[in-house]
């Protein structure tokens, strides 16, 4: 297995404190919710970066990790973790151009490995919902403690209920004041509609308006 080395951005000890809290609720959540997906309604509302965070908390735990990046539309995971070039990635294996063991990455996190995307493709829907991809995820339920999958937003395409027919749960990340409860609705019955379990929502870059301290910060916003 090939070794990448990975930077992430400082965060706020808000929102690291968050993500421990979300940590601790999957946990609680049963040893049987092990692969679990991450979407939101649109782009930027924070999926991707609370998706990085709740893997490396996990993999903190000593939790044996696996990443994976399925959003095939429009991937923001290597430029997010400065991962630089990636030989292969997810789409290369669902469309049969290279072996699994080709695309899962080892890290300089411990206990975190990383499956990247690839490059974007037009038929993403269909290569989610081949053979391919059912039998991947049910090797890594063998491997991993932990399977986080960051799917493309919900609200957009389809891919991400295609890709909660294969997990355990769902967590919606949804931000503050922007997406309407409408659309946040619509989002939930596509994947109470793929049979996937909903564990819980993430809201998201909360504006602080008292500006009060909290834990000892002071900080405008809860979230990154």
């Amino acid at each position: 297995m090939r070794k990448i080395d990975i930077m992430q951005d400082e965060v706020s000890h808000i929102f690291e404190e968050e993500i421990k809290s979300l940590r601790t609720n999957l946990l609680f959540c049963g040893d049987d919710k092990k692969v679990i997906l991450l979407t939101s309604s649109f782009p930027g509302e924070g999926k991707t970066n609370t998706a990085i965070q709740l893997a490396q908390s996990l993999a903190a735990m000593q939790k044996k990790v696996l990443l994976i990046d399925a959003d095939l539309r429009k991937s923001v995971l290597i430029a997010r973790l400065n991962a630089g070039k990636v030989e292969h990635g997810l789409s290369h294996f669902l469309s049969g151009q290279c072996a699994l063991g080709e695309v899962v990455f080892s890290t300089n996190i411990p206990k975190l490995h990383i499956m990247f995307s690839g490059p974007v493709v037009k038929n993403s829907a269909e290569l989610l919902a081949n053979e391919r991809f059912e039998k991947m995820i049910k090797t890594f339920r063998e491997i991993y403690d932990y399977v986080i999958i960051d799917s493309a937003p919900l609200g957009l395409v389809i891919d991400a209920a295609i890709v909660a027919k294969q997990c355990d749960g769902a967590l919606m990340v949804i931000e503050s004041e922007k997406v309407k409860y409408r659309i946040a609705q619509e989002v939930k019955k596509k994947l109470e509609s793929s049979g996937c379990p909903i564990l819980g929502v993430v809201l998201n870059k909360v504006l602080r308006r008292n500006r009060k301290k909290y834990y000892g910060y002071e900080k405008e916003y809860y979230g990154h």
